[in-house]
């Protein structure tokens, strides 16, 4: 409610006439992550715009326009300079700036104490609208931020340096950015550091779930958003991409998702998770099946897709026409596919796109010759799942089961049982 209060307030005094036709919406009947704009539930109170109000990841959405109101969190400025020239005693050193957008309205006084000592110092800016394209040469527009880079080498030359507490912006940031090296101030503590975030293990980490879902054969969609623009896309992308890889698949709305949910879905092998970019890194160690991203299901299905370095968060860059989008390569004939070994389970698997299934028979032409020395199989990943299990349901069992009369029961309510007084001692 102090949120709304807020923007209430913001709105009587910069603009009255505006005030009467707010419909505060609380971040409580947010299904998803706060981060993100609810546009479903705008739309529900049948509004035309959306004030959001607090932290955002920035991500376009794509049907009501949408007006940020991070707020200004303190920040010593002075503090915050000094612990940069304590990181990086080098005045010729490389720096890019990124913030957390609480403090993105104390970067212009950081830039003018800092800018005069090194020559070669970058600050990003806080975009929210979609960036037109194409991109000019060595700009970079990622995750609501725009700077300009002018190294030979590129960003990879660059140091990175984030104001902001520790979250999943500067780990998203991180993994994306994983060529160059982070440090950070906090300005609740008023303290800087050198991350010490093991990328390569992380990143490790990720390739194991890369394994993890090319072993998978029922892959769970989990839409994770409904106000980022392209979901839409991506979900059927997704479908599209895991048909062709032999994979069974199922579409699930179960909002924030965590262990006691996903565990209802135990014939689903791997989940995917469909979100914005801050929130696509869900740490699923406690998860009785493991979350990947889009990205990482793209790596373990299409074969024309290589690791090369780059970690990908935002599911938007995988759609065709954007920029790290790879073509699925076509189909290989079931006799000319070449088998793979999985690494986890020592079990043979097929490593290139399988051809699509044929297209049912009419009625009439249901019934064909074959060759009796010809065998029939069909693949189901979800009858290969009852199989192994022990225990299949209730089951009829005709005829293997003796018949007996019906009996009176017990009588009562289960703390106590009308029969339980006379079988005591």
């Amino acid at each position: 409610m102090k949120g709304e209060v807020s923007v209430r307030n913001l709105e009587r005094k910069k603009c009255p006439e505006l005030a009467h036709s707010l419909s505060p919406l609380r971040h409580s009947a947010q299904p998803y992550n706060s981060c993100c704009v609810h546009e479903v539930a705008a739309e529900h109170a049948g509004a035309g715009a959306v004030l959001h109000y607090g932290r955002a990841c920035l991500s376009p959405c794509g049907r009501l326009p949408v007006l940020h109101i991070f707020g200004q969190e303190p920040l010593d400025v002075g503090r915050c300079a000094e612990t940069f020239r304590e990181l990086y005693p080098d005045r010729q050193s490389r720096v890019v700036v990124l913030s957390d957008v609480v403090y993105a309205h104390a970067m212009g006084e950081l830039e003018q104490q800092l800018s005069p000592e090194y020559p070669h110092i970058v600050f990003s800016r806080v975009v929210c609208e979609d960036p037109p394209v194409p991109v000019p040469p060595g700009e970079v527009r990622q995750f609501g931020r725009q700077f300009l880079v002018e190294a030979p080498g590129g960003l990879q030359d660059y140091a990175m340096f984030y104001v902001g507490a520790e979250g999943l912006a500067l780990t998203c940031f991180m993994l994306t950015w994983n060529r160059c090296p982070f440090s950070s101030f906090d300005p609740t503590t008023g303290c800087g550091r050198r991350e010490t975030l093991n990328v390569n293990r992380a990143l490790m980490r990720r390739l194991y779930l890369v394994e993890r879902a090319r072993d998978a054969r029922v892959v769970g969609i989990l839409v994770g958003t409904l106000g980022v623009a392209g979901y839409l896309a991506v979900l059927q992308h997704l479908r599209e991409l895991l048909r062709r890889a032999g994979k069974r698949s199922y579409t699930l709305a179960v909002g924030k998702p965590n262990p006691a949910k996903l565990a209802n879905f135990l014939e689903v092998d791997i989940f995917v998770l469909v979100a914005c970019a801050q929130n696509s890194l869900l740490d699923s160690s406690d998860f009785y099946r493991p979350v990947v991203t889009p990205y990482e299901l793209e790596l373990a299905c299409n074969p024309a897709r290589e690791w090369t370095g780059n970690y990908l968060t935002d599911f938007r860059d995988l759609l065709p026409g954007a920029c790290a989008h790879v073509e699925l390569p076509p189909a290989v004939p079931a006799a000319e596919v070449i088998p793979d070994i999985s690494l986890i389970t020592g079990e043979m698997r097929a490593a290139q796109l399988c051809d699509p299934p044929a297209p049912q028979l009419p009625p009439g032409t249901a019934l064909a010759c074959r060759d009796q020395t010809q065998a029939l199989m069909e693949i189901s990943p979800a009858a290969s799942f009852l199989e192994s299990r022990s225990w299949r349901g209730l089951e009829q069992q005709l005829g293997q089961t003796p018949v007996s009369k019906a009996v009176q029961g017990r009588r009562g309510i289960a703390i106590a049982y009308e029969d339980e007084g006379h079988q005591q001692p």
